[in-house]
């Protein structure tokens, strides 16, 4: 489900008993919303969340772990979106990885909280096991279809999936970051950017021989 849909100004929040660790989750994304994930302190986040400033910490250590739980549902989300555009490669490889492009931009303008929380927070890679394997997770599902683009290059030359992944990975998240967004942050645009990204992820896999099916 989508955090826009989930809250809205004027409806009642705060903490219900026993429930304190995923108000205070609704909280973070309700203010990285509004003031992005650096603009808000752990102290607001109680205060929203209708406890003492002392409350949070029966479950988080600071404001950045705090984020880095919502990060984490953030990157569950996106790679099971990711994954099901993928759909094991079908109808072929090279289509496929258009539809996850899709899914990236789509992701990114309708989850603006969780997205700015995953890449834009600031949260070093490794700050907990569950951060890492769920930011793994997403990357994997790109590494996964660009084995399948290079598995019929010749031998000799053939690019690491991998690096591909990361090319693949550069330009979405850019296209996202400047054009794709669901927040005022976004750049004007003569194009959809599906359409940026399409034409961009077209010309660099032609560059390494890989062609669109007939």
């Amino acid at each position: 489900m989508s955090w826009n849909k989930r809250k809205r100004d004027g409806e009642k929040r705060g903490y219900h008993h026993g429930n304190l660790r995923e108000t205070l989750v609704e909280a973070a994304l309700d203010l990285i919303s509004k003031k992005g994930a650096a603009g808000f302190t752990f102290a607001e986040a109680a205060r929203w969340a209708g406890v003492s400033p002392g409350a949070p910490y029966r479950h988080f250590k600071d404001r950045d772990e705090l984020i880095a739980d919502v990060a984490s549902r953030g990157f569950e989300a996106f790679a099971a979106k990711l994954e099901m555009a993928w759909n094991e490669g079908k109808p072929d490889p090279f289509t496929a990885t258009q539809l996850i492009g899709r899914a990236y931009l789509e992701f990114a303008r309708k989850e603006p909280a969780y997205y700015s929380a995953m890449f834009e927070a600031g949260l070093p890679p490794n700050l907990s096991l569950e951060f890492a394997q769920s930011a793994d997770k997403t990357f994997n599902v790109l590494v996964e279809a660009c084995e399948a683009l290079v598995a019929d290059l010749p031998a000799l030359g053939k690019p690491p999936a991998r690096m591909v992944a990361l090319h693949i990975w550069s330009l979405s998240h850019g296209i996202a970051s400047l054009f794709g967004r669901g927040d005022e942050a976004r750049r004007p645009l003569p194009m959809p950017p599906e359409d940026l990204l399409e034409a961009g992820v077209l010309v660099y896999l032609e560059g390494l021989g890989i062609k669109r099916p007939a």
